[in-house]
């Protein structure tokens, strides 16, 4: 019994050894520069798009883009060895105004054209892609927000949801794709204000340098007047 009692301590003791070495990953990691690594797109992966996509009053065409899922069910096949694997040809979720997932890009057609451009020439993860509708039926401006990671922070080869999420903005058309975050700076939340036709920010930069996001770090408010066809970002300080 106190063998087996021993047994559970150590496992207790290995799986909260894990999981702190799992929390305390660090977000950035530092050189000598401290630039920020972009890293080149992955070849081995499949890309396919979803469905194109019409916002309501727009004359764009949006294709979402991204790897294909392969899933494993983790059975045997009936007449081989091989795992049955589950695909998924969907790689996008459309909410009102707001396309998510996990996406290599978007792509832009104007809906008299068979041309097609893309949002952006260098890899990305687009997690958020929303279109200001409110914004534009006020003042005429057909703006985009996205929520994405555009650099391998944590320098491990390869862009994904470990590294530093940023704030960027469009046209509707894709054209004008701005970075409104500052660089090494993790984008916390953003929030429009439609009675101002403002979109507040906020980010968190890691001033002490450990590689993490937390209390001792310091907090940057911010907004961006969407009336202004000039997309400044200015701060401002609530406390």
């Amino acid at each position: 019994m106190k063998k087996y009692t021993a047994y559970i301590a150590l496992a207790v003791i290995g799986t909260l050894i894990s999981c702190r070495e799992e929390v305390q990953k660090p977000k950035v990691s530092y050189d000598v520069s401290n630039k920020v690594s972009v890293t080149k797109a992955d070849s081995t992966q499949i890309e396919i798009a979803d469905l194109p996509i019409q916002m309501e009053g727009t004359d764009y065409l949006i294709h979402p883009v991204g790897d294909l899922r392969v899933f494993e069910r983790g059975s045997k096949a009936r007449y081989g060895s091989s795992s049955v694997n589950d695909v998924s040809f969907t790689i996008s979720n459309l909410g009102e105004y707001e396309i998510t997932g996990y996406l290599q890009n978007l792509k832009f057609q104007k809906t008299d054209s068979d041309s097609i451009h893309a949002l952006s020439d260098k890899p990305v993860l687009i997690l958020t892609a929303t279109y200001l509708k409110t914004v534009a039926d006020k003042t005429k401006n057909k703006i985009m927000v996205y929520t994405l990671t555009d650099s391998d922070t944590n320098k491990d080869g390869k862009i994904d949801t470990s590294d530093i999420k940023t704030l960027y903005l469009s046209d509707i058309s894709g054209e004008n794709f701005t970075k409104i975050s500052a660089d090494l700076q993790e984008l916390v939340d953003w929030n429009l204000i439609e009675s101002k036709n403002r979109l507040y920010f906020r980010t968190i930069e890691d001033t002490n340098q450990n590689g993490q996001f937390d209390k001792n770090d310091v907090l940057h408010y911010n907004y961006i007047d969407l009336a202004s066809k000039k997309w400044e970002v200015k701060n401002y300080k609530p406390i």
